[in-house]
């Protein structure tokens, strides 16, 4: 993120240093990205808290049901985020984030005050609807304030959020649950600080679309035959796939590790806390350097490897489903060394993965492509996952089980992305000129239909 200097002092030296508006729009998307992934996991932190007060002890539906509360959330994150997506395409992108800025902080507030499983279940859909309205936009504003040679390090920016976000989440929640002895908390103090960023969102001012690449959009939203484009790119495709299977393992995976480790591994010899704040280091730490480390080594690599992107994602992810294994099989506390490895290889593919889709697309369809790939991600992928391992372990309380079923999937993402480093250089140099391409092959079908040929 770059400085404009002030004015210089005698002797050639600044006195100041003047942020750029793209400094500050990319300062404030971090901020609600972090907030985003809090909302979204201090749920997994107090999971059993929440599942003790709404369930018997022996009741064998329990585990199950309180995985759905994740599904619940993914249904209308991912049927909610394409129409979002289509709107970013035609309206204020900053309004529309503010709007849904504000929706989840309200709604996350809502779960605090739940007194029943279907009031929990409830609350979490309109988290999903509140953050459906910022996954698309974010990404697409982030590509019109920066190049393509240094988008991949200031998506890493963005999407380092995600770690340090999940871990404040995990951490905070335990935390305030045996402060206040109660989980509520949790949910009740992100209102404040939500509400107070909707409203900075409010005010931003719109980045021109397709600046970055200097392509001229004159303001034209995309024709509806416009959108098979995003489906033609090789390298879309192959992205999404990985994306979906990886989705599919780390979601469900992520959602079930504070009780896997308290419950499963740690028999509730050790404090909730004490779990949830070590798990919440390690994924802040590893995650973080994971996540800023692979967008830069993307983008170092691009001009040197064809493909950058796709093989980083790739390895790292063959790299992270060894360790994740082996976390399985290894004894704690050993075991958090290897936990911690696995989440720096399972994280590391996050900037590269997210600017491909940025870098593929024409500018002015990106918040759908955005929606698209968000729709695809978590229908074929974490919408179900944890669920999945909570019925397999609902009976034994066998997390191993489930965990042994999903982490497969990691392999099919490396497989997924692989393959895609073949189309990815062809596909980043025709983004921009595709739907001029598309719009002039959509005239030429028109003059030859409305003048045929003479027999």
């Amino acid at each position: 993120m770059s400085a404009q200097p002030g004015p210089a002092a005698p002797g050639g030296r600044s006195l100041r240093f003047r942020f750029s508006g793209a400094t500050w729009a990319m300062a404030l998307l971090i901020v609600i990205n972090l907030f985003n992934y809090i909302d979204r996991y201090n749920l997994a932190a107090v999971e059993n808290l929440v599942r003790d007060e709404f369930f018997a002890p022996d009741d064998p539906l329990a585990m199950g049901k309180m995985g759905n509360l994740a599904l619940a959330f993914m249904a209308s994150y991912m049927l909610i985020a394409p129409l979002f997506g289509w709107l970013a395409d035609r309206y204020s992108r900053w309004k529309i984030m503010a709007l849904g800025v504000a929706a989840w902080s309200v709604a996350t507030w809502m779960s605090g005050h739940a007194g029943s499983y279907s009031a929990m279940f409830f609350s979490r859909c309109f988290v999903g609807v509140g953050e459906a309205a910022y996954g698309p936009a974010a990404p697409a504003v982030i590509a019109d304030m920066y190049p393509v040679e240094r988008r991949g390090r200031m998506m890493a920016w963005f999407y380092a959020a995600i770690p340090v976000g999940t871990a404040i989440g995990y951490s905070l929640g335990g935390i305030l649950a045996e402060a206040f002895q109660s989980w509520r908390w949790a949910f009740y103090l992100m209102l404040p600080p939500g509400i107070l960023l909707a409203l900075i969102c409010w005010f931003m001012p719109e980045p021109e679309r397709g600046g970055a690449e200097r392509v001229k959009t004159q303001g034209k939203a995309p024709k509806w035959r416009s959108y098979l484009i995003i489906l033609k790119t090789p390298s879309y495709l192959c992205d999404s796939l990985g994306m979906i299977a990886m989705t599919f393992a780390i979601g469900g995976i992520a959602f079930w590790m504070p009780t896997y480790v308290y419950e499963f591994r740690y028999g509730k010899t050790v404090s909730l806390a004490y779990v949830t704040t070590v798990f919440g280091g390690i994924t802040v730490v590893a995650g973080f350097i994971s996540t800023l480390l692979g967008g830069w080594l993307s983008d170092y690599l691009r001009p040197r490897i064809k493909g950058s992107y796709f093989i980083v994602s790739g390895v790292s992810m063959i790299l992270g489903f060894i360790c994740f294994i082996a976390v399985l099989e290894t004894p704690f506390p050993l075991a958090w060394v290897l936990l911690f490895a696995a989440v720096f290889c399972l994280f590391f593919n996050t900037g590269p993965t997210n600017t491909i889709l940025a870098n593929v697309i024409h500018p002015s369809m990106r918040p759908t492509a955005v929606a698209i790939n968000i729709f695809l991600i978590h229908a074929f992928g974490d919408a179900f996952s944890p669920s999945l391992i909570g019925w397999v372990a609902g009976h034994d309380r066998n997390l191993n089980r489930g965990f042994y079923l999903v982490s497969g999937m990691i392999l099919v993402s490396a497989a997924a992305w692989l393959y895609g480093a073949r189309f990815l250089e062809e596909d980043t140099r025709k983004a921009p000129l595709r739907l001029e391409e598309d719009a002039a092959a959509s005239d030429k079908e028109a003059a030859n239909g409305s003048n045929p040929p003479v027999v």
